[in-house]
This record gives structure tokens, sequence and C-alpha cells, in this order.
């Protein structure tokens, strides 16, 4: 009985070892997937590849003897490698990383920029081993600009620090010579206060340029009437415009909303009348209107004054550009106005227009989105129709409503 029990174990493992091996045969017969496989996948080489050609650095494979292996086609676009050849600079930082085996940074910019290359470029070259070297090179035009225009910016801020604080600097040196002259004290004091405001403006522009420009979280938009905003900054402008004997003539209220944030508003469309009030002659007058203009409220502020030349026109929101400097320090201003008008509508989802002629005068124009009620349910006989829109060739009417 128990040898007939082994003889038929023996036999059923002889047959599942048939069958197994009848199995493994098959399988091996079988072809590879393909490299789309929906289970599978593509092969690990494959996606290998499709990510070094489709990365957005540029990279290149080098020998030992400064040729380029492989490729991908960024590092053409990047002036990595040109015609098959790369760059020399980037073969003698591979010379450098083999001989090393530490990796090297280099620039790559071009000194001779062909078609669409970029400004700059930076490249870290590593080993990999085995007498091969990589080039990681990237477009960093966007970096050296800003590297640049930061530099600029605190350059100029320094400047027009330095210039107040200077001021009064010597006119309190003056203060004490002239202490035994009441008029003269008096005269230099009010000259230190000019330039103690005109110091205040300016960190005060400047904190709120920082702000606009990313440095604090902007306030939730609410929703804002755009007549409280004209007559909010028409206060402001109020003494400006009595010193200058200036008439700022306003259109009727319109009832317009926008979405945005008040205080911000009114600091935008002050400074465009302040402009306009310090770039007019005397007794001349500047008009404030505002209409809707399909999806968007337009306020205008037109001024009569000297104007601005077409060359300076697409300069004017840039920071510390002054069409007329002398002008301008008379004036007290900084320099920001404009920039903060720009950065203010940019970040509520509009912006500021500028026409201007030489001796006619100007127009700087804020365009915002206009605030629209969500519809309502009621289709009754008591629902009131929405009011036609408003046309927007209809220039707005200017009435002698003064204000100064």
């Amino acid at each position: 009985m128990n040898a007939l029990l082994c003889v038929a174990i023996a036999a059923g493992a002889l047959a599942l070892g048939l069958v197994l091996g009848l199995r493994w045969e098959r399988l091996r017969a079988e072809p590879d997937p393909a490299p789309d496989d929906p289970v599978l996948g593509p092969p690990v080489a494959d996606l290998l590849q499709r990510v070094f050609r489709s990365t957005d650095e540029g990279l290149a494979v080098l020998d030992n003897g400064g040729d380029v292996v492989v490729h991908n086609p960024r590092a053409a676009e990047l002036g990595v490698v040109r015609d098959g050849l790369p760059d020399a600079r980037a073969a003698a930082a591979s010379q450098q990383v083999l001989h090393s085996g530490a990796t090297v940074d280099v620039d790559l910019s071009p000194l001779d920029r062909r078609g669409r290359q970029p400004a700059a470029v930076q490249a870290h070259v590593r080993p990999l081993g085995g007498g091969f070297s990589m080039v990681e090179a990237a477009d960093t035009s966007e970096a050296v600009r800003l590297e640049a225009t930061r530099r600029d910016f605190v350059a100029n801020v320094s400047h027009e620090l330095k210039t107040p604080v200077g001021a009064v600097a010597l006119l309190a040196e003056a203060v004490l010579d002239a202490a035994d002259d009441p008029a003269e004290v008096r005269r230099f004091g009010t000259k230190i206060l000019n330039e103690s405001t005109r110091l205040g403006n300016l960190v005060t522009e400047l904190i709120a340029l920082s702000r606009l420009t990313g440095a604090e979280r902007l306030p939730e938009l609410q929703v804002v009437d755009v007549d409280e905003v004209v007559q909010e900054a028409l206060a402001r402008s109020r003494l400006s415009a009595e010193s200058a004997k200036i008439d700022i003539i306003v259109d009727r209220p319109t009832g317009l909303e926008v979405g945005g944030d008040l205080t911000l508003l009114v600091t935008a469309l002050s400074n465009l009348v302040e402009n306009a009030i310090a770039y007019s002659p005397a007794d001349a007058s500047v008009s404030v209107t505002r209409r809707r203009c399909g999806d968007w409220v337009e306020i205008a502020v037109t001024d009569r004054g000297i104007g601005i030349a077409p060359e300076h026109q697409k300069r004017v929101f840039e920071r510390f550009f002054r069409v007329d400097p002398a002008r301008s320090r008379a004036t007290g201003g900084t320099g920001l106005g404009l920039a903060i008008v720009k950065h203010v509508l940019a970040n509520h989802g509009g912006e500021v227009r500028l026409w201007s002629s030489p001796g006619t005068g100007s127009t700087f124009t804020m365009r915002l989105p206009v605030h629209v009620e969500p519809e309502t349910e009621s289709t009754g006989p008591d629902a009131v129709p929405d009011p036609a829109p408003a046309d927007p060739s209809s220039r707005p009417v200017e009435l002698p409503d003064r204000v100064g």
C-alpha cells in the first residue's frame, strides 16, 4: 500500500513538472509587449528618452575627447551644441570636470546672439563616470533682467532719498548760522519742512509700491462705488488745486460699481489728478469723467497742460521716470505716482491708458472691470427689466461742477 502511494505521488509530481515546463516554454515564445502597452506601459529606456528630449533644460553628454555623444533639442536652442559641436566653454569645463571629478558652473551666454537665442545661459557640468560628463544648461535671461531691475531700483531709491536728506542737513546748518535772524530762520525752516514732506511722501509711496508688487498680501476686493472713489480722490487734491489755481470739472455721478479696494483706487485716481495739476498752467482746468464702456468702467483725467512727447509716452509709468525733472522736483513729485497707478490697475485686473499731444494736454484713463450683480430669479409681473447697456461710443458730459 505504501509502495502504491509513493508511485502515485511520483506520477503526480512528474505530470505537474511537465505542465509547468510547457507553460514556461509558451511564455518564452510569446513576443515582447508593445512599447505603449496599456497595461505595462512603455519600457524604461523609452521613458528616459522622452524625459531627456522634453526637459526645459539643455542637456548634452560629452565624452573624454570633448565630442558630443547625445544632446536634446533644447541644448541646440540654448547654443550648448552647434552643428554637432559643443560650445568651447562647455568642452573646457567638461575636461576640467573629468580631471577633478567635481561639478563646475560655467557661463554659456551667447557671445553673438543668433535668432531667438536667450541673452543669458548658465550651465552645470557634472561627471557621469566612465569618461563622460553631462552639461545641464538653463535660460537665465529673466533672472538677469530682474536682477538688473532690482539694482536700478535700489540705485534710484538711494539717489532720491539722498537728495532731500542732504538738503535737510544743509538747511539745518543754515538755521544754526542764522539763529539771530528770525526771518532767515523762518525761511530756512519752511524749506526744511518742504523737504521733510517730500521725503515722507517718497517713503510712503515706496511702501505702497512694495506692497503692490507682491511684498505684502493685498486686501480682499470688495464692491466699490466709483462715485465714492472720485469724491475722495478730489477731496485729497483740493488743496493742490487751490494752490495752483486749477479748476477741476467733474461730470455727474453714475452709480457704477467695480470690484476692488477703495483705498488703493482712491490713491491711484488722486495720483492722476495731482499729476494733471502739476503739469497744467495756472488758471487752467482739469476734467474728471467716468463712464461705462461695455464690460469696463473708465475714469478719465484730462488736463490742458504741456502734453507728453511720443518718445516719452511709453516710459511715463516707469519708476522714477520724469518727463521734466525740474518741474517734478519743484512740485515735490517723487517719480513713483504713475508707477503706483499702473500696479494698482494691474492688481485689479484693469489697465491705465494714455493719450497725449504736446502743447495740447494729456488724458490718463483708468479701466476697471465693471461689477455686475448676479441676476435674480424674479420673472413675475413685478420684475424690473435691466436698463439698456451704455453706448460705448458715447462721450461723458462735462458739467461745470468745480472743485477748488
